[in-house]
Formats: structure tokens, sequence, C-alpha cells
């Protein structure tokens, strides 16, 4: 600042004849340009006496616009400051000025920001009052700000109490495209629906909203929302158990609010604002003394009074010289760093835009498969019903393989791009340990035989019978990790060991550990093992089959639930997978659930609506329905979904394809649950990325089938939802 000042004073006294690099114009505007300028270096002292030297330029020259411009530069520079009593103080005179000219987007800015000062001092009623005025301004200017208003009027309900209103202001935001210039406001609605959730204990749902603000908060890098929304996680994971979590999103909050701290300190000092003022006022009546002590002086002083004056010019432009040679340097080394750190930048960009690309485009793939794989594992079906000939069965058999293994390839590819979307939740439910173990051994008991092996138990009796946790991911670990063993083994043994290796009083840390005594893995595999599509070599890939993926699932899921798993291996002599977790002890019994039983005569007459656009899969559907006695009538779109329903209406259910041409399944529902709420409407859809079983039925739909059907599963689902 020093070096701006010498040299405006050194333009004062008159020293024209010599050109100076800078020469800036005595304007309201250029006041301001230098109050921003340093705003944006966080010289923050000098910013505030730029803004008021813009604002007594402005009232010197009587200009409306010009004192509005100077004082929204002020307060602005407030607002940054978090000294919001002061910002609504000069807010408010701005938007008075503003309010005798025609009406403007800087008027409806002032009243936003006052709007904002009044959130932040928590004095609500008045912030809704300012962001009022602000909207009805825009709509006389006919400018679309909708999403900034509704996520601060979205806060203001919730602050209220009124989570429902508050609730669906936040999901109008989050239901936009993440495409559109909207991210900003999308961060904060899925944060404050985040902490909306985390208050009525739907910890899993908040988790969900709060890891997809920190993905859209990391295009804004607005370190105080990150740091909200890491605090947000740590204490919700801290509420679901999940200990080690917790800890990570608490460390990360801390350092970014240290980094904050110093941020803040680097600012400007609390009593620095009133020191300059004070100042102010000091130098204007020192320069009125001087003034009058020059009047009565002599004529005598003034030929010493000019020999000082130049020699002190001499010397502060010399002084200048040094400090703007000094600027430039620093001006220069300021630009490389910065070109650095945009490349820097555009490299992670790229990096996480490729990984985005890979996940998209795996996932749609694995989606648009099970398409035309529906075609074929429905044929296949209806063909063995049709009674084939003896020399056909052997040929249909192995199509309904093939359909049944690259499902199953599907949605391994489909299982680890959930995983590494964040877009999977873990449960936490109270299981029978002991048994899940023994129903897992029931079931794989035939391919124990198939190779001849020995298939054992080891569980140590001190593990409690109830744990709380998620068996589903525990059971694909296992099943996984278990097929594998047996897979690899011959004539040998497979044992799968859980060990209680430490317990507290409402813990037990579990070591589980699956050991075989057959091929092994080479030394020079071990580390790749866990990669994608990683096997021991290509021979054993073309000998044993398999896809590669189970153990990098595994890791995955292992990861998840707070675990590290480990590997042990020799080659001829056999491999053991060691992993612990902790499991919170359980406090229900658990009720053994009887299997809802069905007949087929519930099916027989009944009539049923198919929205299907595939026509293959439309012959498909119509004809496994009709094999059970039922009628259908079929429709390629949701539009007309919705007229048939509101028109005929005496359909028993509705199979739904959840992608449609036009709007889809999902929206059809929506519109026919606004007059037809009783109706049971099943969702048919090959899963992708982003969809879920509780997002589907969110949106009015009875139940989800998954495309490619099961026959069995096809039909108990429509039988009990027509019970």
């Amino acid at each position: 600042m020093r070096w701006l000042l010498f040299i405006l004073l050194f333009q004062t006294l008159g020293f024209s004849q010599r050109k100076v690099a800078i020469s800036p114009a005595d304007s309201t505007a250029y006041y301001i340009d230098l109050a921003n300028f340093n705003k944006k270096i966080n010289n923050y002292k000098s910013s505030l006496y730029f803004s008021q030297k813009a604002i007594n330029y402005a009232q010197l020259k009587g200009n409306t616009q010009q004192k509005s411009d100077a004082l929204y530069s002020l307060g602005t520079t407030y607002f940054e400051l978090k000294k919001y009593e002061d910002a609504v103080e000069v807010f408010s005179k701005c938007a008075a000025l503003l309010s005798s000219i025609p009406p403007s987007s800087q008027q409806a800015i002032c009243y936003y920001n006052m709007g904002m000062c009044y959130m932040n001092l928590d004095e609500f009623a008045k912030a809704e009052l300012n962001f009022n005025k602000s909207q009805a301004v825009y709509n006389i200017l006919k400018i679309d700000a909708s999403e900034p208003l509704k996520l601060q009027k979205g806060i203001l309900y919730k602050n209220k109490g009124k989570t429902e209103l508050a609730s669906k202001l936040f999901n109008e935001i989050i239901s936009k495209s993440d495409m559109e210039d909207i991210y900003k406001s999308k961060a904060e609605a899925l944060y404050q629906m985040g902490t909306i959730e985390e208050s009525l204990n739907h910890n899993n749902l908040a988790i969900n909203y709060l890891n997809r603000a920190l993905v859209l908060n990391a295009r804004e890098k607005n370190l105080d929302q990150k740091a909200a929304i890491l605090l947000s996680l740590s204490r919700t994971n801290e509420k679901l158990l999940n200990l080690k979590k917790s800890h990570d999103y608490l460390k990360e909050h801390m350092e970014i609010k240290d980094s904050l701290s110093i941020l803040s300190n680097q600012k400007l000092d609390a009593n620095d604002y009133q020191e300059f003022k004070e100042s102010e006022r000091m130098k204007a009546l020192e320069q009125m003394t001087k003034e009058n002590e020059a009047q009565q002086k002599t004529n005598k002083f003034v030929k010493l009074i000019s020999i000082l004056a130049i020699a002190l010019i001499s010397i502060l432009s010399l002084l200048s010289l040094s400090l703007y040679k000094n600027n430039i340097i620093r001006t220069r080394s300021n630009e490389l760093l910065q070109e650095k750190n945009i490349e820097l930048q555009m490299a992670k960009e790229k990096a996480e835009k490729a990984s985005k690309a890979r996940a998209e485009f795996l996932s749609t793939v694995s989606h648009e498969l099970r398409t035309p794989l529906n075609a074929i594992n429905g044929i296949t079906h209806l063909l063995i019903e049709d009674n084939p000939k003896q020399t056909q069965l052997h040929y249909l058999n192995s199509l309904k393989f093939s359909g049944n293994y690259l499902l199953t390839f599907i949605n391994e590819i489909l299982e680890i791009n959930r995983i590494d979307s964040s877009n999977i939740e873990i449960e936490y439910i109270d299981f029978n340990l002991k048994q899940l173990l023994a129903d897992i051994q029931n079931s794989m008991n035939e391919i124990a035989t198939k190779n001849n092996n020995k298939f054992t138990l080891e569980i140590d009796k001190n593990i409690p019978e109830i744990v709380l946790g998620d068996p589903t991911k525990l059971s694909q670990i296992f099943i996984n990790l278990i097929n594998n063993a047996l897979k690899f083994t011959k004539n040998g043994e497979v044992t799968v060991i859980a060990k209680l290796v430490d317990q507290g009083s409402d813990f037990s840390r579990i070591n589980f550990e699956i050991r075989d005594t057959g091929i092994g893995i080479p030394e020079e595999k071990q580390e790749t093992i866990f990669d994608s599509f990683s096997q021991g070599s290509i021979e054993i890939n073309r000998k044993y089959g398999g896809t590669g993926l189970g153990l990098t699932i595994v890791k995955k899921l292992v990861d998840l639930l707070g675990g590290e798993i480990g590997l042990k291996s020799e080659v001829g002599v056999g491999t053991s997978f060691a992993f612990e977790l902790n499991l919170h002890n359980g406090s229900q019994e658990i009720q053994t659930e009887k299997p809802v039983l069905y007949s087929d005569d519930i099916l027989v007459g009944k009539n049923v609506l198919v929205v299907e656009d595939n026509k293959i899969n439309q012959m498909v559907t119509k004809k496994m329905l009709e094999n059970k006695g039922m009628k259908c009538k079929i429709v390629d779109n949701g539009e007309e979904a919705i007229e048939v329903m509101r028109a005929e209406n005496d359909y028993d259910l509705v199979l739904m394809d959840v992608h449609l041409p036009g709007i889809n399944g999902t929206i059809a529902t929506q519109n026919i649950r606004e007059f037809e709420t009783q109706k049971p409407i099943i969702a048919l859809t090959a899963i992708s990325l982003n969809e879920n079983r509780e997002m589907l039925l969110s949106f009015g739909m009875t139940d989800v089938i998954t495309k490619p059907f099961d026959p069995e599963n096809f039909y108990r689902v429509i039988a009990l939802n027509l019970v």
C-alpha cells in the first residue's frame, strides 16, 4: 500500500513532467478497484481504506450510482471479515440509495446479502424479510435467482423446525442435474438434508447425503462448508459405531478449521478499523492545524519549505521506484506460481474425470447388457418349460448356464463400481453370526463334495450369539473366499475359523480366517491378487475359469466394514485369507422368518398392465405371465401408461420398466399415484450404478424385480403383491 500512497503524493505535488509506470485516474471506480485488489491479497486494512476513499469521492461528486457502488464494496469487505452488524448498516444505506433509481440486480443482491448477514446473526425473521425483498426485485427484472433464494428459505424453515417444508425445498435443488451450474447450492442442500436426516437418526441416509455434498464441495472448494460436512460425517459415523471413519473425518475437520483460523488471523485485527477511523480523524485535525500555521508564517520560510519539499519528494520517488520494481518481481513470481497451480489442478481434474468416465462406462455397459440378457434367459426358460426334445435340452441348459455366468460377471462389475462411487451403505442390524456361517457351509457343501474336499467350521464358543453388523456384506465376503478355496482345492481341506481376539462391554473383535490346502498363489502374484481381473496366471484362468473380480470385491467390502485383509500362501501347500472386524454385541433375539408360501392359483385370471419399450422383452414377459394363466396388456411408454390407468383402471397389478422413452418409469409412477394409491406397481429394472431399491420405492413403487428375471422370483414377487 505504501508505494501507492507515495505515487499519489508525487502526483499531487505537481511533478507531472516525469512519466510514472502507473498513472491512476482519480475516480470512485479507481478506488473501488484498489479496494477489491487489496481484498484479493488479504490486505483488508487497505481495502477498508480505499472503500472509504471511494465513498468520500462519490459524496463529493454527488453521484448516487457511484456512492452505492462504493457502499457495496465496503459492505462486502465487512461481510468477508464476518463483521455482520457493520455489513448490515452499509448494505442498508446502499439499498436505500438504489431505491431512488430504477430497480437493478445490485439492489436485489444488497437485500440478499443483508439476508445472509441476518442468517449469520441468527435473526431469521429479518433474514426472511430481506430474501423476500430480493426475490421481488428479481421478479421485476425477470431474472431467475430461484436456486440460492430457495436454498436460504429452506435453511430458514429448518431453523424454525419446519423440516418437511425445508426438505421439500432442498430436494427440489438436489433433483437438478449435476451438469447444471447450481452445484454450489446443491452441495449446501445435500449438507442440510444430511443434518436433517442425522437429527432424525436416519444415519445411513444422512451419510449418503453428506458424501454427495462432499463430492460437489470439491468442485467449489468452500472450506467452511467442507469443515461442516466432515464434522457431520464424523458425528453420524460415531452413531453408527464406525469409530475409525468418525476419527478420520474429525481429524480432517480439525485440520481445515486450523487452516481457516490461520487465514482469518491474516486478514484484519478486530481493532484495526477503529484505529484506522481514529487515525483519519487525527490526520484531518493535524492537516487543519498545519494549514492554519502555514497561513501565519512569513515569506522568509517559503524557500526553506520548498527545498525540504523537493528533497522529500526525491527520496519518496526513489523509494517508490524501488518498491515498484519489487512489486513487479513479486507479481511475476505470483503469476508463475499461479500457472503451476493451474497445471496441477487441471491434472487433478483430468484424473478425476478419467476415473468417473471409467466408472460410468462400466456401469452403462453392465446396465445395457442386462436388457438383451433378459431376453436370452427369458426365452431359454420358456423353451425349457415348453417340453423340448431330449437332444435340445442339453443345448438349452448350456445356454442357461452361459447366461447365468454372464449375469454373475455383470453383477460383479456393477458391485465394484457401486463401492468405488460411495453409492453403497452399511447396514447395522442384529444377526446370528454362528448361524450365518453354518448356513453358508450348508449352501456350499455341494461344491465341496464335487472336488472331494473336507469343509469344516471352527467357531470360538466365546463369540456372542447375536452381533450387530451387516450380514449381507459379510456373506458376500465369506462366499467369495470360500468359493475360491473350494474351487482351487481338490481332495483337500477347507477350514473357516472365527476366533475372538478381544472383547469389551459392548463389542467383540473377531478374527476370521479361510484356510485351504489348494494350489496356492505364487509370491510374485500376491501383491496384485486383489486387483480387478487379476488371477494367479493365464493358465489358472483357463483351467478354473472365473472373472478375477471376487477378491477385488472382498477387499473393498472388508475396507468398507473397517477391516484389513491379509494373505499368506505357498504354491502346492495352500492359502490363508484373514481379516479382523469389530462387531458390536447384539441386543435382540433373532426371530426366524418363515418363508411366505403362495399358490399359482393366486395368479390365474389376474389382469396385468406391462409398461416395456423393448419388443423382445415384451414378448418374453407376456409369455411368462400367460403361462401362469394371467392376462396382460402391453404399452411401451410412460405417458400411455398414465392415460391407460386413468381411463381403464381395472388392472390388478402394473409391471413398470424404469427406463422408458419420454418420461421414465419413476415419474410415470409418481403421476399414477396422484389418482391411484392402492394398485401394486412393481419396478422392472437392470439396476444401474445410481439406482437402488430404496430409491425406486421412494417414487411410489411397491416392489422391485431385477432384470434378467429369475422365473421363480418373478412369479413369487408378483404373487406376494397380489396377496
